[in-house]
């Protein structure tokens, strides 16, 4: 407790300075996930992504990103034991946020598209082994984490394949594909706005104080998702057959109709994702903070699984997410948008929605699933519509790979951090 009274300043500026550069991570590795579909596609440039995901993941974080973050992530440990040593889990969340933005950024340099989640709750559990001991890590729940390596590419892109296999049959294998895309244009585009509203409402408005019934929140994600469909109805419309285009690829302007739909799903998932991973970086940021505040106010139980997230931390969150896209996320989105396999805005549509609709299933069922393998397996399952020639098989064993890789090697960073500031303190 004296160490957190006298050095709590130092504690604040180190929160700070690491939370950001995690955050930082989460915008150039994670946020380029999510966009990377839509610049592959040739729906939107680099520039017009940076763009789109500084208004909509700032929008998903600051408004529905505000809810209270678990600090001790997802039940992963069990603090308990260190409950009379505060500045223990001081130690270990700073060396869990700065362990976790070390392993993005190598990631990230690479262009390898790793889970920001893995990476945190693998640097926690490296801390909690060093810190605590073995029998405070929740095993069981990290069996669960192994597990989504499959699951999560496996469902996403599953629900691309089936999205995919659908705009084959109903657009582009009839007489006039044009036409047809221009007819169920608008019910895709529905599909985005209902599907993103759901992942909000289950996981986003706790903070607002709104509990909807499963019943309201598809009726409120009904209505949410035909507003955006009539706007998409205007926009699609607006789109004429270009026949110079057509001689040379035979659907150009049958994606042309997509490329508006594009948008609506880059906005989209930019501010689902704003509101769901911006905890990964903040979430340890908030626990120091609290702790520290609590041990200046004189409390005694200081060590607390949840803590409440002042609004300044969203913000410097929001603030790293969108610095990091800007400046090395074009990396990651070359990975997902164009070396996995070739897409189109209709490709890159399927993917977008595919992995926004396994998010909402997986809410609502409690799958521990990560959004980053969802993306690439839903760029997967749009390519295997083409057939297995369609995707490079080396891109996606490298990024196999880069996941395994990330709970051991964000585990042996914080516990070696973890030492480090735990040195240099006491």
């Amino acid at each position: 407790m004296e160490i957190i009274t006298e050095y709590g300043t130092w504690f604040l500026v180190l929160a700070i300075i690491f939370g950001f550069y995690m955050t930082w991570g989460i915008g150039a590795n994670d946020v380029a996930n999510a966009m990377g579909t839509s610049v592959g596609s040739g729906a939107i440039t680099v520039m017009q992504a940076i763009i789109i995901a500084a208004i909509f993941e700032f929008a998903g974080a600051f408004i529905a990103g505000g809810h209270v973050t678990k600090t001790i992530r997802k039940g992963i440990i069990d603090p308990s034991a260190i409950t009379g040593n505060p500045e223990i889990l001081v130690f270990g969340m700073l060396a869990a946020l700065l362990a976790a933005a070390v392993w993005l950024m190598v990631a990230s340099a690479k262009g390898w598209p790793v889970s920001t989640t893995h990476s945190i709750v693998g640097a926690i559990v490296g801390f909690a082994m060093a810190g605590i001991g073995m029998d405070a890590v929740n095993w069981a729940k990290i069996g669960q984490i192994a597990a989504s390596w499959v699951v999560s590419p496996a469902l996403g892109g599953t629900i691309a394949f089936l999205l995919m296999m659908s705009i084959r049959k109903f657009i582009l294998n009839t007489d006039n594909p044009f036409q047809s895309a221009k007819r169920w244009g608008p019910f895709y585009v529905f599909l985005v706005g209902f599907i993103i509203s759901l992942v909000t409402m289950f996981k986003g408005l706790k903070h607002l104080n709104i509990e909807l019934s499963v019943g309201m929140s598809f009726v409120v994600a009904a209505v949410f998702g035909m507003l955006i469909a009539a706007v998409g109805y205007f926009l699609i419309n607006r789109v004429k057959v270009d026949e110079s285009a057509d001689r040379d690829f035979h659907f150009a302007s049958v994606e042309k109709v997509f490329t508006p739909m594009m948008i609506f799903t880059a906005c989209a998932m930019a501010f689902a994702h704003g509101s769901n991973d911006v905890a990964n970086g903040i979430g340890p940021m908030a626990a120091v903070v609290s702790i520290i505040n609590s041990a200046q106010e004189g409390a005694t139980e200081i060590v607390s699984q949840k803590s409440a997230l002042p609004l300044w931390i969203l913000v410097l969150g929001g603030v790293g997410i969108v610095i990091g896209l800007s400046t090395m996320g074009y990396r990651v989105m070359r990975t997902i948008g164009t070396k996995i396999t070739e897409l189109t805005p209709s490709r890159g549509f399927c993917a977008t929605l595919a992995a926004a609709s396994t998010v909402v299933l997986a809410s609502r069922t409690g799958l521990p699933v990560s959004t980053t393998h969802i993306a690439v397996g839903a760029v997967i399952g749009v390519g295997l519509a083409r057939g297995v020639g369609a995707i490079d098989l080396r891109v996606i064993g490298g990024i196999v790979v880069s996941w395994v890789v990330t709970l051991p090697v964000g585990g042996v960073l914080a516990a070696l951090f973890f030492f480090t500031l735990k040195g240099v303190f006491t």
